[in-house]
């Protein structure tokens, strides 16, 4: 008898979850589990497409291990019963210093694509910034979402076309824009070119085979409709298929874009603007002479040049340049909130996501990028409540050593 009632104070029965989705993501304690979770439910050529690099991948891989260079000195007997995770982002409050960076293709993961995505960015009250080569259109996005939105854009060869999308994103209310300026070439993504892999894809007999053992994935992706970069579709030359506007787009990219263009822009765009994949202090320093608004330190996420110095290893020396002239965005290999807290204490204003969210896309649709906007917010608050500060404000250099 004895035995029994030992049993029963400590055993629980645990509850059977009909859900699917919610079985999933119960699962996943981490970016990385929600990783392998995406990688069992889409195809090959998908998930490496999302989850790959440059060329052999270091880049990539030092984003986020430069994160464990750096430990806390947490300081402790400090009232953390409310942590305030409010800051500001070029001038306005958001309630925690996170935002969905912008991503092309993204009904690659799900069907509803950036719809989903800033629908889960809305709810959190974080910017949202949408793709140029997004599969959505800038008003089809504005339409859904009420939280705040940036739009990215190049500037290509066809500048009537820039300043369209400029004026659509102005109308709809985007309230900033991402010029992305570390793509005068495209990198060479060696995953996709092992597996044959074109965006969009090419039907061919392997890729038959990779839907048919992933039918979750191809039923989703059969019933969303046809695929097009909806902001360039119908444009003169453009095609009307999404093997056709890929082609377009890719033969827009501009191999002249200077510091020239900046000037351009400004005459086009009246609202702030941040420049996507800043890799030196020098030109850090360059884009504040410029008056721009941001600065992301971004090397695409290692898609781009490997060898590429890691984001959170810019952030302090950028910031001790220019911190108090520009915001400063930390963009590549942010996998928890503690990361968040070391690249604010070095002194960027906020971090930026890509790849973690497109995980969660993958693995359980618009569910998935709430889960993972969540586990930032919690570990955000956790590690601040853990190192002794209250509030962003209070997150300064003392919080963090480099090793």
């Amino acid at each position: 008898m004895k035995m029994i009632e030992t049993f029963r104070s400590v055993v629980r029965f645990k509850e059977i979850e009909l859900d699917p989705v919610t079985r999933r993501l119960s699962r996943a304690a981490d970016i990385n589990d929600l990783r392998r979770i995406a990688k069992r439910r889409l195809p090959r050529g998908v998930f490496d497409y999302i989850d790959g690099g440059a060329e052999d991948e270091r880049t990539m891989t030092r984003n986020s291990a430069a994160f464990s260079d750096i430990e806390f000195r947490p300081r402790v007997l400090r009232d953390v019963t409310n942590i305030d995770t409010t800051t500001t982002v070029l001038g306005k409050s958001i309630p925690l210093p996170l935002q969905l960076a912008p991503t092309g293709f993204t009904r690659i993961a799900h069907s509803q694509g950036e719809l989903a995505v800033a629908r889960a960015a809305a709810r959190a009250g974080i910017p949202y910034g949408l793709s140029t080569l997004s599969t959505r259109s800038i008003e089809e996005v504005a339409a859904v979402s009420d939280g705040p939105k940036w739009f990215q854009v190049y500037t290509w060869k066809d500048r009537g076309l820039v300043a369209e999308m400029l004026e659509r994103a102005h109308v709809a209310g985007y309230e900033a824009i991402i010029l992305t300026v570390d793509t005068a070439v495209l990198g060479r993504r060696e995953r996709d070119v092992r597996r044959g892999y074109t965006l969009p894809p090419k039907i061919g007999l392997e890729t038959i085979v990779d839907g048919a053992i992933h039918p979750g994935w191809t039923w989703d992706f059969l019933q969303g409709g046809a695929i097009t970069f909806s902001n360039v579709q119908g444009r003169k030359g453009d095609g009307s298929t999404a093997i056709s506007l890929a082609a377009y787009a890719n033969s827009q990219f501009s191999q002249a874009l200077s510091w020239n263009d900046i000037d351009w822009l400004r005459r086009q765009w009246d609202r702030p603007i941040v420049l996507k994949g800043i890799q030196t202090v020098a030109d850090a320093k360059q884009a504040v002479a410029f008056g721009i608004e941001g600065i992301a330190l971004s090397n695409h996420g290692g898609r781009q040049l490997d060898d590429a110095p890691s984001p959170i290893s810019l952030v302090e020396p950028v910031a001790q340049e220019v911190g108090s002239e520009v915001d400063i965005f930390c963009d590549g290999g942010v996998r928890r909130g503690s990361d968040i807290v070391k690249a604010i204490a070095l002194g960027a204003t906020a971090v930026w996501i890509g790849r973690p969210y497109l995980y969660g896309l993958g693995a359980a649709g618009e569910r998935g990028v709430d889960h993972v906007i969540e586990f930032y917010r919690s570990g955000l608050q956790r590690t601040m409540a853990l190192t002794g500060v209250r509030a962003i404000s209070e997150i300064d250099r003392d919080v963090v050593a480099w090793k």
